[in-house]
């Protein structure tokens, strides 16, 4: 009857994964084309399957465990030390500015952007 040995299985979770995020915190891509947030998902889907299929369940769903720290990190500590709310992305003016400043180098910086530089 139902068999979760399969990669429709592993396609199915993680797009749940996706579908989840993008319901809670879309609104944070909202300024991105869409063509590169279907890549995104596409990417995600097909990297995870092909994991799961090589190397293992485990690797598959294991690659995103540090994706998904970051996540967190940037939402729940990056972003409020920088003036935005980590679940809404307001004020919306200073979120656009910092994302179109910032560096990865900046997001493990223990200090706020500063968004006059050039």
């Amino acid at each position: 009857m139902w068999d979760i040995q399969t990669a429709w299985f592993d396609v199915a979770v993680v797009s749940l994964a996706l579908a989840v995020g993008n319901i809670l915190f879309g609104h944070f891509e909202a300024h991105r084309p869409k063509y590169r947030r279907l890549v995104k998902a596409a990417l995600t889907i097909a990297i995870t399957v092909t994991l799961a299929q090589t190397v293992g369940r485990w690797w598959a769903y294991g690659w995103m465990v540090p994706l998904l720290a970051m996540v967190i990190w940037i939402h729940a500590v990056w972003l409020p030390r920088n003036g935005i709310n980590g679940l809404t992305g307001e004020p919306r003016d200073r979120y656009l500015a910092l994302v179109g400043k910032a560096t990865l180098r900046d997001v493990f910086a223990r200090r706020p952007v500063d968004l006059e530089r050039v």
